[in-house]
């Protein structure tokens, strides 16, 4: 057993999130800790909404309402939809608590303390028609490297160089399309060349990782620049230094806090029940962080090279292990567009669960989705494979398998003597549980879902090929094939699990088992540890379920007549879908 961190990206609370979100940091993340979880490993799954920054501040503008109550509402949102989607956190939380505010600080300081943090005079982009701080994310051009015409003021997602908005070519606000007006600042900045050694060295020894991202990242060491570590702006964290903590328009920069998330969110879990959040940030823990790709730099660059900073000096919270590894997903897009709420190219998580449910969901992300690849998402390969896979071929197998079942026996029957094809069969699904736990445990999820499903066209072939509906006079080799592909069904609904945990709790109990199979996250209202208003978590029990092993089926046990599991969709949700956002 090992100590394993899945530290799952901070989604946003500007808004609801929509299904390119989770097919990046969601449901990958969740997969991978409910397989490490069955196969025996201690897991801490922690993150939360991301409640800080300028696009809060715009969002609130918009709305009519403050900073705080759009956070508020959002997250609470976001909250619903991502248990309704059954991610199994053991803390969801925000960055908006006093615990989260605390260790932020403390943070800073100690990077500032060992002189990694260092104070310049710099270029503020403003506003001219608000007078606010537009943040270099707001900002785009052309980059003046490779000459990409959509280059963030932060960096060029193109060639991958850091970029300061003064840079670009041509710069816009991307708010309300002006030319930003650039003014003298005073800010710190994370000492980043001063780093440049320790971080080459630490992410040339990364093994393992994603042939993109990984290359991209070292990509990253050859413009190393200072990075501003806080913003002139009044909605965030207060610069914990004399001089700074009181003036109230300079303030950490989101992505600063934002990263330190995963620690804090840790603090939180410990401090809220109980526990040590000690094990899972030391060397022999294993650390994964989950996000889309836009994400990479601040994961393999700038969150390794703030905890360099501090471990060369820490403070009480000790030194703190850099990440194993960051698991990075591509862009999903649909219908060939690029995901926009104001242009209504958009598919909300809480819309697509209503209408679907979640391991439909699940399932597409799981084996169609921008693993190491920019992939378009259309609804009519979305019913494909909803109807062609997860309906006619496990919904399919289960439905049919309990209903011969139900009506030879009314219980699982006892087999007689395996014949060579039996114990194939047997063979076969016992030893996927290594082939498909070893690529779900080095983040080939696609691979591992496919594997999956190639068992369960086995089962079927193997279930047409024995024909037992032929059987009339020969209860005993009837009963032999029913046992045969009935443990052959429990132990796949084993190995779908984590890509699949609700339809894989419903089948578990249909085939005449008890207890949890697979467990499901809940929303608690808790209070603010150090005193703040109050809020949703989420978190839950994930000690009961199944282990990845194959488990003998309960002879005897009482088989109902089926319902399905799946719901096969019409053709028309395609048209009507398209219509939904114009297309």
């Amino acid at each position: 057993m090992s100590h394993v961190l899945a530290a799952v990206a901070w989604p946003y609370a500007n808004g609801p999130r929509h299904i390119g979100h989770v097919s990046g940091f969601g449901v990958p993340s969740d997969v991978f800790s409910r397989y490490m979880r069955m196969a025996g490993h201690d897991v801490l799954m922690v993150s939360g909404t991301d409640e800080h920054g300028t696009p809060i501040l715009v969002e609130a503008e918009k709305e009519g309402v403050s900073p705080k109550e759009l956070a508020d509402r959002y997250n609470r949102v976001i909250v619903e939809d991502l248990t309704a989607l059954g991610l199994s956190y053991d803390l969801f939380t925000r960055t908006t608590t006093r615990n989260h505010y605390s260790v932020a600080q403390e943070l800073f300081k100690i990077v500032h303390r060992n002189g990694y943090m260092i104070e310049q005079t710099t270029h503020g982009a403003i506003s001219p028609s608000t007078g606010r701080t537009l943040p270099d994310r707001y900002i785009e051009g052309t980059c003046p490297i490779c000459g990409y015409a959509s280059a963030r003021g932060d960096q060029c997602d193109n060639c991958g160089h850091q970029l300061d908005p003064q840079d670009l070519i041509n710069p816009k606000s991307r708010i309300n399309g002006e030319t930003p007006e650039f003014i003298e600042t005073q800010h710190f900045f994370l000492d980043l060349p001063n780093l440049a050694e320790a971080l080459g060295e630490w992410l040339r020894g990364r093994e393992g990782w994603r042939p993109n991202v990984l290359k991209f990242s070292l990509n990253l060491l050859d413009d190393l620049k200072p990075r501003a570590m806080t913003r002139d702006i009044d909605w965030g964290i207060p610069v914990p230094l004399p001089g700074w903590e009181d003036n109230p328009n300079k303030r950490l920069y989101v992505w600063f806090d934002a990263v330190i998330g995963y620690f804090s969110a840790s603090v939180e879990w410990a401090r809220r029940f109980g526990q040590d959040w000690k094990p899972y940030w030391n060397d022999d823990a294993r650390s994964y962080y989950f996000m889309g790709k836009d994400n990479i730099t601040f994961h393999s660059q700038i969150w390794p090279a703030e905890l360099i900073g501090h471990n060369a000096n820490p403070g009480d919270f000790g030194k703190l292990a850099l990440p194993t590894e960051v698991v990075s997903s591509e862009y999903l897009t649909v219908e060939g567009k690029k995901f926009s709420s104001s242009r209504r190219v958009v598919i909300y998580v809480r819309d697509f669960l209503d209408r679907y449910g979640p391991d439909a969901l699940r399932y597409y992300i799981a084996v169609a989705g921008p693993e190491s690849t920019d992939t378009n998402f259309t609804w009519a390969e979305f019913l494909r494979r909803n109807n062609d896979e997860l309906v006619a071929g496990w919904g399919n197998l289960v439905n049919r398998t309990l209903a011969l079942t139900s009506k030879n026996f009314g219980q699982i029957p006892a087999a007689g003597q395996l014949e060579s094809a039996d114990e194939a069969l047997l063979n076969e699904v016992r030893g996927a549980f290594k082939t498909v736990g070893d690529l779900i445990e080095a983040h080939k999820q696609k691979a591992a879902i496919t594997e999956v499903m190639r068992v369960i066209g086995e089962v079927n072939k193997y279930l047409s090929d024995q024909a037992p509906w032929k059987i009339k006079d020969d209860p005993e080799r009837l009963g032999t094939i029913l046992n045969t592909v009935l443990q052959a069904i429990n132990d796949c609904n084993t190995l779908i699990s984590p890509f699949l945990p609700h339809s894989s709790q419903k089948i578990h109990g249909l085939l005449g088992n008890e207890g949890v199979h697979a467990p499901m996250p809940r929303i608690d209202e808790v209070a603010d540890l150090d005193g703040g208003p109050g809020y949703p978590i989420i978190t839950g029990d994930y000690t009961t379920g199944s282990r990845w092993e194959s488990r003998p089926i309960v002879v005897g046990a009482a088989i109902a007549p089926p319902v399905p599991v799946f719901r096969k969709l019409e053709p028309s949700i395609v048209e009507e879908e398209l219509a939904r956002f114009g297309s």
